[in-house]
């Protein structure tokens, strides 16, 4: 990739600048791919090239990425419409290539709501997933046409209809270890609170969380889901007509062995309901391995056999991930050095030693990696890591003066013949 092909162009978050790049860039377009570990390598070296005056961390968006994870999930599980979960990456590029890949929303706040429809997606695509919502969100989402929600609290069903009352319902139910959702002794009362509360409830939901090791789980939650179907009709209630599964969904080999049994149970257990209409809310899914993080290294110390490294962000920015998120899978860590060895940026082939890195806050628990191999790397080279996408820019603090919201974005995709690339600054 020659950096001249890098635009000298930095966007903001209006929808039409965003609607405008996508449409050059052809987001839809069946050629664009991942970019190979190579053109990631050179693009990123090219990015550092343009600024070598500047140090700061920042991320890269592979949009071919991006589209074939959808690919995935269109192939894997054709009949399930997802609505992405903002929360785990709001980056408004990503959100918005989602949408024109087809993508719905998932919002659990007011903010996150605003940041969708911001894009120029309508209301109609957004579920306001969150089953205790403040009454101010609600009056924003009547506002604006959010009409769909999740409940499983009679206090909740009192707050929706005061606040909302034209809100169709999904009763979320418990499933697994999670917090959210209805026991199965309060699913009859919540339902008939919605009926007398003339709050339609047209579906159930459930979420699995991202801790699910045994997809299996899911048939004995598709399978609770239809005892609430079954139910409702046994008291009278109107039929329900949508099934939310949730996420928890992580890309490899988990999604499709996942996918599998999802696509076993909902026709064993649905199949006489002919105009079911499914949905998910897969988050990490799509975020997690669309986004590398680059960071470079401002400090070093050698004592014996052991390099010790500082690098310019870390576990209270935005890698907060690895501190909060117990599930977190972050990718491959691997060094860009192009102080010490701008011949072989990648180290191919160099010694290793057994390395701590730390991240730049005055904090003793600000350790990111300990007794991980590395080469020899000085100051001023980078460190990449990989998989970064989920509760990364998003869950960052404010601490210690790292501001993660400030970190900029460069979006790459690779074309068969064609590589190109943007900058955004979010």
């Amino acid at each position: 990739m020659d950096s001249q092909q890098l635009p000298a162009l930095v966007l903001g978050t209006n929808s039409n600048i965003h609607q405008t790049v996508f449409s050059c860039n052809g987001v839809n377009n069946k050629r664009m791919t991942r970019l190979s570990e190579a053109e990631l390598y050179e693009f990123m070296q090219s990015i550092i090239a343009m600024n070598p005056d500047i140090k700061d961390p920042f991320y890269v968006l592979d949009l071919g990425s991006v589209k074939c994870i959808m690919d995935q999930w269109n192939s894997k599980l054709p009949k399930v419409r997802p609505f992405y979960a903002v929360k785990r990456n709001p980056d408004p590029i990503f959100l918005t290539s989602l949408a024109m890949l087809g993508s719905d929303f998932d919002c659990a706040s007011q903010a996150e709501v605003k940041a969708v429809l911001a894009l120029g997606v309508s209301a109609d695509r957004i579920i306001f997933a969150n089953t205790c919502k403040s009454e101010a969100h609600l009056k924003y989402a009547a506002s604006v046409g959010v009409n769909l929600a999740t409940y499983d609290s009679p206090y909740e069903i009192e707050k929706i209809k005061k606040m909302h009352p034209k809100c169709a319902l999904l009763l979320q139910i418990k499933v697994g270890e999670t917090k959210i959702g209805a026991l199965p002794e309060e699913v009859i009362p919540l339902l008939r609170a919605a009926h007398m509360a003339h709050l339609p409830v047209v579906g159930v939901a459930f979420h699995l969380g991202t801790a699910v090791r045994h997809p299996e789980v899911y048939c004995a939650a598709i399978a609770s889901a239809k005892m609430v179907f079954d139910t409702t009709v046994q008291l009278g209630m109107p039929k329900m007509y949508m099934l939310d599964i949730g996420g928890g969904f992580t890309a490899g080999p988990q999604f499709c062995e996942a996918a599998d049994t999802i696509n076993f149970a909902l026709p064993f257990y649905f199949g006489n309901e002919q105009s079911l209409e499914i949905i998910s809310e897969p988050g990490r899914f799509f975020a997690e391995s669309s986004f590398t993080l680059v960071m470079n290294i401002i400090g070093k110390r050698v004592r014996g056999s052991l390099r010790e490294y500082w690098i310019n962000d870390g576990l209270y920015g935005s890698m907060t991930n690895m501190l909060n998120d117990p599930n977190c899978a972050t990718g491959t860590i691997k060094p860009l050095a192009v102080e010490s060895s701008p011949d072989n940026p990648t180290c191919h082939g160099l010694k290793t030693y057994q390395s701590t890195v730390y991240g730049p806050i005055c904090n003793c628990f600000g350790t990111i990696l300990t007794n991980y191999q590395l080469p020899e790397l000085n100051v001023n080279d980078w460190l990449v890591f990989s998989g970064m996408g989920a509760y990364s820019s998003s869950a960052g603090y404010k601490f210690n003066c790292c501001d993660t919201t400030a970190i900029r974005t460069y979006l790459a995709y690779s074309k068969r013949g064609e590589p190109s690339m943007k900058e955004n600054k979010i």
